[in-house]
């Protein structure tokens, strides 16, 4: 029987293509998300938009929008064909042009942000308010959308 010397092998080259196993995995997991993950891109691509609420009531749906340190002129809703819009721009504070930031995560400059509304609204009783850096719209359905309780008769 012969001895053969122990040598660690040789390392396989795929230290090189880690890089690229990386990006492979992000681009999966980029197409594995569902459609309202794809609604949240433009955000992640720099562009800012604020987080959004959409809720629906009995008699209502509403809106909620976080836009904190922006003033109630700076904000635009509108309602256009079964699509709520509400736009605006966020200006940084004076101070920020005279000091050295070292750290900004604040997003600034204009955004817009439209939902789809799942049911016809009263385009004429639409209400918003901005309390707390929070932007409530609220949307009364349409006569025609809300639910009709159908008297059931026996006999």
């Amino acid at each position: 029987m012969t001895m053969i010397r122990w040598q660690r092998p040789e390392a396989p080259q795929w230290y090189e293509m880690a890089p690229w196993a990386s990006l492979r995995s992000e681009i999966n997991r980029l197409f594995d998300n569902s459609v309202e993950d794809w609604a949240s891109l433009p955000r992640l691509m720099s562009a800012w938009g604020p987080a959004l609420d959409l809720g629906e009531e009995k008699d209502n749906l509403w809106v909620r929008v976080e836009i904190p340190g922006m003033k109630k002129e700076d904000i635009e809703v509108s309602l256009e064909e079964g699509m709520l819009v509400i736009s605006g721009e966020r200006k940084p504070n004076a101070d920020y042009r005279e000091a050295q930031v070292h750290r900004s995560e604040r997003f600034y400059g204009r955004f817009s942000r439209s939902v789809a509304l799942p049911t016809a609204v009263n385009p004429d009783k639409v209400k918003a308010s901005y309390v707390d850096g929070i932007l409530t719209v609220t949307l009364p359905k349409a006569e025609e959308a809300k639910p009709k309780q159908i008297e059931v008769k026996v006999g």
